[in-house]
């Protein structure tokens, strides 16, 4: 019986798209094996934030990120940790492009800065606000925009605070981008009980409900690494 296009049973084989088809590791080694290989400033971040457990975006996530970034002037960060993504967005965008990104955790962007600083990455280039994210929010002078680009990749009870603050600062055509929305399963597969009590994956459920039916955005969530909300800001 078919499906909606695009679920898992609206193309036939013959389509080249098997019933029940869904990409997985295999489709992900392909894809990585085609792509240019990683700047060894980037593999090198990559190499230390996995081993010292840093929270920073998969691989396929970052990618994404660095062709987001592309022809971006403005880009807003919300959560440094070890700067792995920032260095995705730094070396896509123009030298002319500038990052701002806000971690209250000075041990881990001194961290980011000294990657930053080997991967030939001016100190102009991005600015390290040390501080709670809605804090720096809060302030509007502080933080006036307009941005092109928003990342969104902090602590997960906030996000629908970091949604609200971070609108108004977005130029029109923005993009605005937030990792871990699927939060492993658990936005889909938590029973109501446990969701109730889990305050990231209630903040999460409120974040993407507010994302994909807002008026002023066009939003989808891409199911890549542990999910990717892709939203445009409309003119």
């Amino acid at each position: 019986r078919p499906g909606a296009p695009g679920l898992g049973g609206g193309e036939t084989a013959a389509m080249g798209k098997p019933e029940g088809y869904v990409p997985g590791q295999a489709e992900l080694d392909y894809v990585e094996a085609l792509a240019e290989p990683l700047p060894p400033a980037l593999a090198a971040l990559e190499e230390q934030g996995l081993r010292d457990d840093a929270w920073i975006v998969d691989r396929a996530a970052g990618r994404v990120l660095a062709t987001l970034a592309v022809g971006r002037r403005r880009i807003l960060e919300l959560g440094t940790s070890y700067g792995y993504s920032t260095l995705w967005m730094a070396l896509a965008m123009a030298p002319e492009g500038r990052i701002t990104t806000i971690d209250p955790d000075v041990t881990r962007t001194a961290v980011a800065r000294a990657h930053w600083r080997r991967a030939g990455v001016a100190d102009e280039r991005i600015e390290v606000i040390d501080a709670p994210a809605l804090e720096v929010l809060a302030d509007p002078a502080r933080l006036p925009g307009p941005f092109d680009l928003v990342f969104i990749d902090a602590a997960k009870q906030e996000y629908p605070a970091y949604l609200e603050a971070a609108l108004p600062r977005c130029a029109p055509g923005a993009l605005i981008v937030a990792d871990n929305v699927l939060w492993g399963g658990l936005v889909t597969g938590a029973p109501a009980g446990d969701a109730a009590i889990d305050p990231e994956t209630t903040a999460l459920h409120a974040f993407n409900a507010a994302a994909l039916r807002h008026p002023g955005l066009v939003s989808t969530i891409l199911p890549l690494a542990d999910g990717l909300l892709l939203a445009a800001v409309r003119r």
